[in-house]
C-alpha cells in the first residue's frame, strides 16, 4: 500500500512538473505579459539582476526623469523613484504597462511609502504615448521577451530617450520569455542604440545602451 502511495504522489509529482514544463514551452512561443492573477511570478526575488546591479547598470542621477516599460507590481520600481529623489524633489519615474492591474497595485504600494514621483501609463510598448526625447534613461527587465515585436519597442525606446540616454535591459535565463544577449545586442543596434557594458553572466545580466 505504502509503495502504491509513494507511487502515485511521484507520477503527481511528474505530471505537475510536465504541467509547469509544457506552460512555459507554450508562454515561450506565445509572447504574452504576465497576468496579474500570475503577479508571483514577478515578486518572487529577481537572483543575477538585483536592485543593486540596477542601480550599477542605470546610474540614476537624482532629479533625472527615467521610464520603467513593465513594471509588474514595483519591484524596481520602488526603489528607482526614491533613488530619483534623493536630495530633490524633481526627479520623476514613469512607469508603463499594457495592464492596469499591475499600475493600480504599483501606486498603492507607492502610497504606502510615499512616493509621489510616480506617473502610471497603461498602453502598448510597441507605440509609446511620449513626445521625442522624453526620457534621461530608461530600463525594462525580464519584459522584452513578453511583447510580440521586440525591435519595435526597442526603437519606440530609442525615440523617447533624449540624445545619449541611457537604456538597460534585464534578462535571466530561467525566464520562458528570455532574451539571449546576442539577440538583445542586435536587436537594439539595428534599432540605433549603441551598446556600453553587460553586468552580470549567462545565468543573468543587466545590458547597458544609449542613444544615438
Amino acid at each position: 500500500m505504502r509503495k502504491r502511495s509513494k507511487g502515485l504522489i511521484a507520477g503527481g509529482a511528474l505530471a505537475g512538473l510536465a504541467a509547469v514544463l509544457g506552460y512555459a514551452v507554450w508562454w515561450r512561443k506565445n509572447p504574452s505579459a504576465c497576468p496579474y492573477a500570475q503577479r508571483f511570478w514577478v515578486e518572487m526575488p529577481h537572483p543575477f539582476i538585483t536592485k543593486a546591479r540596477l542601480r550599477e547598470a542605470l546610474a540614476p542621477e537624482p532629479g533625472e526623469r527615467v521610464l520603467e516599460v513593465g513594471p509588474g507590481t514595483g519591484y524596481y520600481a520602488l526603489e528607482v523613484a526614491g533613488w530619483l529623489v534623493e536630495g530633490t524633489p524633481h526627479g520623476r519615474l514613469d512607469v508603463f504597462d499594457l495592464q492596469q492591474e499591475m499600475l493600480d497595485h504599483v501606486m498603492r504600494r507607492a502610497k504606502d511609502r510615499d512616493l509621489t514621483n510616480i506617473t502610471p501609463t497603461r498602453g502598448d510598448a510597441r507605440a509609446l504615448p511620449y513626445p521625442d526625447g522624453s526620457f534621461d534613461a530608461a530600463y525594462l527587465a525580464v519584459v522584452l521577451g513578453e511583447i510580440p515585436d521586440q525591435e519595435a519597442a526597442l526603437r519606440e525606446l530609442r525615440r523617447v530617450l533624449k540624445p545619449g540616454g541611457r537604456l538597460v535591459v534585464g534578462e535571466i535565463l530561467v525566464d520562458p520569455h528570455v532574451v539571449t544577449f546576442g539577440t538583445l545586442r542586435r536587436r537594439a543596434e539595428a534599432a540605433g542604440l549603441l551598446f556600453e557594458r553587460r553586468l552580470g553572466g549567462r545565468l543573468g545580466f543587466f545590458a547597458c545602451f544609449r542613444a544615438r
